[in-house]
């Protein structure tokens, strides 16, 4: 029996940057979209998440309408130089040696992150994290790609439901574990961090770290 659960949100706590923003700019780059249109909608979208307003659906439909139609050996080359050039630069070891430690200890680790998989995929592989517990997309019978969440995404109060149900796939759930890490920069963790025995404000922004000062939770900064 694992002893020990360790979770990890992935922008902005394990990444120094926003993977699901840094993607739409990539797309820009690749002349996937209109430069300016998009670019405005990417950072409105972005805007919102970081004010806890976000409309999960409603932009999981805008950032993969880009995508969804291109081939699979585009979307494969694509994903290589967008790690190459964008996420493999942004891997700091602070944060490598962070997830390393959970994993020596016996931990079961996961990455939840309110980023789709089709972006996070990789990341995970990166950092050596076999569980991804990311916002799933909707596919067709044709394995399309069709622009909605296929069920409950992970983001805020949804974190926990899917971390519980993953945990339950397993025959576990919160209670099965003496201690429970949850590593992240966002108020909107906030449900599965109140999950948590150890809930960590990792290089958190200002609403965290005030809820953190005040709960007497842990603050980390593994960027400076």
């Amino acid at each position: 029996m694992t002893k020990n659960l360790c979770l990890f949100d992935l922008d902005h706590t394990l990444l120094p940057i926003d993977s699901d923003h840094t993607w739409g700019e990539f797309m820009i780059r690749q002349g996937w979209v209109d430069v300016d249109s998009f670019r405005a909608g990417n950072n409105a979208f972005y805007a919102k998440y970081q004010a806890g307003t976000l409309d999960i659906h409603e932009y999981i439909e805008f950032t993969t309408r880009p995508w969804r139609d291109r081939p699979a050996a585009e979307l494969a080359a694509a994903h290589d130089q967008f790690m190459s050039e964008d996420i493999l630069p942004a891997m700091r070891p602070a944060a490598v040696d962070l997830v390393r430690h959970h994993q020596a200890q016996g931990d079961l680790v996961a990455l939840v992150t309110a980023t789709n998989e089709f972006v996070t995929a990789p990341i995970a592989k990166a950092f050596g994290v076999d569980h991804l517990l990311a916002v799933r997309l909707e596919r067709d019978g044709a394995g399309q790609v069709t622009g909605r969440v296929d069920g409950t995404p992970s983001f805020r109060e949804g974190k926990v439901t899917r971390t519980a149900e993953w945990l339950a796939e397993m025959g576990l759930s919160f209670t099965s574990f003496g201690c429970i890490h949850m590593y992240s920069d966002s108020a909107n963790d906030l449900p599965l961090m109140e999950q948590a025995t150890h809930p960590v404000a990792t290089n958190p922004a200002p609403s965290l770290e005030t809820i953190a000062r005040e709960r007497g939770w842990r603050i980390l900064q593994l960027f400076t």
